[in-house]
């Protein structure tokens, strides 16, 4: 079995009409389940996730505790899947008010990130980071706490995604203050 059937074997009847799916290699010449009695194709794509860095004034940062798998009680950025009906950016506003209760507003992209996951095989991350408008920070539905931490205190975060979006911010913020030293 090549690894793309691998990717596929738990990936059995249509959503479409319920037929039984084959395993095909498609024009593109890639191998994905399609079903023979409507033509209906299953792709595989990452799923989209948000992640939010809300760095305050003072350096510090808000961190939550995962309620949930993946990394169940580990202090993270608050992130979620991304909703169909969502775009990045509201994605992040929903994700930071449903685990924070504070109220956010994007204030750029800090970039993206494609990593994998127990759930869903792969995704790929957008980072943001946030400012906060409004509303009281305290644990929300996807967390079992909510608190600010300092910069200085983050080791590693549960997440390759999130490291990355840290990182990331942390050096821009370095050369911002190189510019001014300067």
């Amino acid at each position: 079995m090549t690894i793309e059937e691998k990717r596929y074997k738990d990936i059995n009847y249509c959503l479409r009409c319920g037929n039984k799916l084959e395993i095909v290699r498609d024009r593109e010449g890639k191998i994905r389940p399609e079903c023979p009695a409507c033509g209906w194709v299953f792709y595989k794509n990452p799923i989209p996730v948000v992640c939010c860095v809300i760095i305050n004034d003072k350096d510090e940062v808000v961190l939550i505790k995962r309620k949930f798998e993946p990394s169940a009680s580990k202090w993270a950025f608050p992130s979620g899947y991304m909703e169909i009906d969502q775009t990045p950016e509201s994605a992040a506003i929903a994700e930071m008010k449903e685990e924070t209760g504070l109220d956010g507003q994007v204030v750029r992209l800090i970039g993206y990130k494609m990593s994998p996951n127990p759930f869903y095989e792969k995704v790929v991350s957008f980072g943001f980071l946030m400012k906060v408008i409004g509303g009281e920070l305290k644990a929300g539905d996807d967390a079992e706490d909510a608190r600010l931490v300092h910069l200085s205190q983050i080791k590693e975060l549960p997440f390759i995604s999130q490291n990355y979006f840290l990182n990331l911010e942390l050096e821009r913020r370095k050369e911002r203050r190189l510019k001014v030293i300067k």
